[in-house]
C-alpha cells in the first residue's frame, strides 16, 4: 500500500530549511533485521541533532513521529507507519569520543558492539555486555537493553534528545524512569546521544568478558538467520525459552515465520515470512504459553504500524 503524499499535504516549502534526507513512501522492510513491513509516510533522516530540531520545528504537532534505530528489535507491520518516521544514520549520529578518564559521549547511532569496543580500547569495564546485544545506542536507551545480568541504566549518565517542539533537552539517568526493558519517557522523544561511564579496568580482562559474550551468542542464539532478537520478556523468576519450550513451541511456524529451533524465544523469518505471519507466530505462542503455565508473556519486540486493510491479529488470539 501507499500514503498520501506528507510533504505535499503540508507543504514542501516549509521543509526548505531541512539539510537531511525526505523520502515520501519509503519502505521499511529493508531496513529492519526481520525485512518485513509496509512504507513510512514519510522518512526523515536528519544530518544532525541541529537538523532534527529545525524540522521538528516545522513539523505540525497533529502529525505523527516514530523515531526507529537499527531495526533489530523491531517489526513493522505490513500497512505501514502514517505520519514521520525518524531514523538516524552513522553520519549525522555516529559519532564516540571519551569525556574525562571514565566517561564516553557517544551517537544514538552507534551500534552497541561497537560501543563495547570503544570502551575495551579505553580500558573501561562495565560494557562487554553490549557485545551480545544485536542494536544500536538509541534502541538501548529507549529500551534499557540489557544482557548476562546488566543493564543500560547501569551505565548511562545523561542524554540529550529532541522532544516533540523541536527542543534539544538533556535527561540525567533518574529522569528515565527505567525498569526492566522499559524507560519512562514519551515515544516521540529522540534520543540523539548520551554520556556513558565506566569503571577501569584491564584490558586482558574486559576482552575475555567480551569474548565470552561473543561465543555464547554465536553459540545459543540463530544470529546468521533474519530475527529481531529476542521476542518476549522474561516473565518473573523465569526465563521465557523456558514455558515457551514447556508449552511445545519450539519451531514452531505459521508460513515462513517461525520459533528458532535453536533459541525458542528468538522468531525468525525464514525468507517469505510477512509481518501478518509473524505476529501471528508470536500471539499463538503467548496463547499456547498461557494455557500451558499460566504465564502471560509480553512482548520485547516492539511491534509499530498498521495492519493491512481487512487484517488483524488479536492479543493470545482472542483468549483473554
Amino acid at each position: 500500500m501507499s500514503f498520501p503524499d506528507l510533504l505535499e499535504g503540508l507543504g514542501r516549502e516549509a521543509f526548505d530549511c531541512v539539510r537531511g534526507r525526505l523520502l515520501p513512501n519509503q519502505p521499511l522492510g529493508p531496513v529492519t533485521w526481520l525485512r518485513v513491513g509496509g512504507p513510512a509516510q514519510l522518512l526523515f533522516q536528519p544530518a544532525d541533532e541541529a537538523d532534527l530540531a529545525a524540522f521538528m520545528k516545522v513539523l505540525p504537532e497533529d502529525v505523527p513521529v516514530l523515531p526507529v534505530g537499527l531495526g533489530s528489535n523491531l517489526l513493522i507491520r505490513d500497512g505501514g507507519v502514517p505520519g514521520v518516521v525518524v531514523r538516524l544514520t552513522g553520519k549525522g549520529f555516529g559519532h564516540l569520543e571519551p569525556v574525562g578518564e571514565t566517561r564516553l559521549r557517544v551517537g544514538a547511532a552507534v551500534p552497541d558492539k561497537r560501543l563495547a569496543q570503544a570502551a575495551l580500547q579505553a580500558k573501561l569495564s562495565g560494557f562487554a555486555f553490549y557485545a551480545g546485544i544485536p542494536g544500536g545506542v538509541g534502541g538501548a536507551l529507549r529500551m534499557n537493553a540489557g544482557a548476562h545480568g546488566a543493564e543500560t541504566r547501569e551505565r548511562m549518565v545523561e542524554l540529550n534528545a529532541v522532544d516533540r517542539s523541536g527542543t534539544v533537552i538533556r535527561l540525567s539517568n533518574a529522569d528515565m524512569d527505567y525498569a526492566y526493558r522499559h524507560s519512562g519517557q514519551p515515544g516521540d522523544l529522540i534520543f540523539t546521544s548520551a554520556v556513558f561511564e565506566g569503571v577501569p579496568g584491564e584490558a586482558e580482562a574486559i576482552q575475555s568478558e567480551m569474548e565470552a559474550v561473543t561465543a555464547h551468542r554465536e553459540k545459543a542464539q540463530p544470529i546468521r538467520e533474519k530475527t529481531g532478537g529476542s521476542t518476549f520478556k522474561n516473565p518473573a523468576e523465569n526465563s521465557a525459552w523456558k514455558v515457551i519450550d514447556a508449552a511445545g513451541c519450539r519451531g514452531l511456524a505459521v508460513g515462513d515465520a517461525q520459533m528458532s529451533e535453536m533459541h525458542c524465544n528468538f522468531m525468525i523469518n525464514r525468507g517469505e515470512a510477512s509481518a501478518l505471519d509473524l505476529e501471528t507466530l508470536g500471539e499463538t505462542v503467548r496463547a499456547r504459553v498461557l494455557e500451558n503455565s499460566g504465564v502471560r508473556l509480553e512482548w520485547e519486540i516492539k511491534r509499530l504500524g498498521l495492519f493491512e486493510a481487512g487484517k488483524s491479529v488479536e492479543p493470545f488470539l482472542g483468549r483473554g
